[in-house]
């Protein structure tokens, strides 16, 4: 088994057709064919099922393919980590964003990497900061952005701001004409939160429990669009500023600070010591937190240094 032999066996799995995965691979048919005869009998197994409609694979093929697909991608990471090291940045990188930073910090983000890391490909990760924190320790992540992350001893991290968590209530709530509003009036406002073990669920019970308050959620909802349709139909959720900047910015959603005590969290930038390809790792890391810094200081992100 060779790697020429598994890259026709993947796409011969992806097209279901000798003669379409003969025309992907600039290779004869009979000698594709011959290709996978002879893997077949290298491996011992029958790895496809030849039939009038095309192509199957075996319960066996179907097993080769997923770890054929994952040993291709590891190469091709692999040989773009040569190719960075040699000469210029060239590679691809995986970012996760948390879902309440996502849709402020992608555009950005991209735009700055279209400009400095032309040679990088960027694939955002979109997810809890939970999921997030897994992925970056297993290295499944590059980079990512995370609150209040764990520090496992294969990550580095560079820690940004400090991120207030703000109540944030429809135009025609009671409490929309105020600007502020205590920590203990919490307590008798229905809210919708991510449920746990979502990082700002975590931060908020963690308050709630010092104060020996009891919390009303009245619902849970993982899902930041859902959340913001919700408060625009009479809800209230606890969030980051950035995290709802356009309805706030379109009148959509009213912000109160919350005092004694003002919730925070804590955003890093992280980088996965498990990277293929640290050069290129790292400088997108470096991008990350650059960019996140100049939307500080333009106030477009709302946050403060510790």
């Amino acid at each position: 088994m060779d790697i020429r032999q598994l890259r026709y066996f993947v796409h011969i799995a992806n097209s279901g057709s000798l003669s379409r995965a003969a025309d992907i691979c600039r290779i004869s048919q009979p000698s594709l064919s011959l290709q996978i005869k002879n893997l077949e009998e290298g491996l011992g197994i029958q790895l496809l099922l030849r039939h009038a409609r095309g192509i199957t694979l075996t319960e066996q093929g179907r097993l080769l393919y997923e770890h054929a697909c994952h040993i291709l991608k590891e190469m091709d990471r692999a040989h773009d980590a040569l190719q960075s090291s040699a000469t210029q940045l060239v590679g691809d990188v995986s970012v996760g964003i948390p879902t309440s930073a996502c849709r402020g910090l992608a555009r950005d983000l991209m735009v700055n990497a279209k400009r400095d890391l032309p040679g990088i490909s960027i694939r955002i990760v979109e997810a809890m900061t939970a999921g997030l924190d897994e992925w970056i320790e297993s290295g499944k992540l590059d980079v990512a952005l995370l609150y209040n992350h764990k520090a496992f001893s294969n990550v580095a991290w560079t820690e940004m701001m400090v991120e207030d968590l703000l109540l944030v209530v429809p135009p025609e709530s009671e409490y929309a004409g105020r600007e502020c509003i205590s920590f203990r009036e919490l307590q008798r406002i229905p809210l919708i939160l991510p449920g746990p073990p979502n990082v700002l669920r975590t931060v908020i019970e963690y308050h709630f429990a010092r104060l020996d308050m009891e919390m009303n959620v009245d619902i849970d909802c993982d899902s930041l669009p859902a959340i913001a349709q919700l408060v625009r139909v009479g809800h209230n959720t606890i969030m980051p500023h950035f995290a709802m900047s356009h309805e706030f910015a379109a009148g959509h959603f009213k912000a109160l600070n919350i005092v004694d005590p003002v919730p925070s969290w804590r955003l890093s930038v992280v980088l996965s010591k498990r990277t293929l390809n640290m050069r290129i790792s790292e400088a997108v890391a470096e991008l990350l937190a650059t960019t996140i810094r100049g939307m500080m200081q333009s106030g477009e992100w709302r946050g403060r240094t510790s």
